[in-house]
């Protein structure tokens, strides 16, 4: 995971969302390939999950189905 500094401290992402991308890397990887709009649309919707348990699983339903 190589990304800079300014990207972890995303004011508007939630520290629950950060670490449930850090447990699942390839969720992490592909929430940073996406363009600006795309991470914020994820960072919106996430601010509606109420726990750790949820937030995980819609992590993990960021990269069901990619190869």
């Amino acid at each position: 995971m190589d990304i800079s500094k300014d990207k972890i401290l995303e004011p508007d992402m939630s520290m629950g969302l950060y670490m449930a991308l850090a447990k699942n890397t390839n969720a992490f990887n592909y929430f940073y390939s996406l363009s600006e709009p795309a991470q914020k649309q994820i960072i919106d919707h996430s601010h509606a999950i109420e726990s750790k348990e949820e937030m995980q699983t819609y992590v993990d339903s960021l990269v069901e189905g990619l190869s």
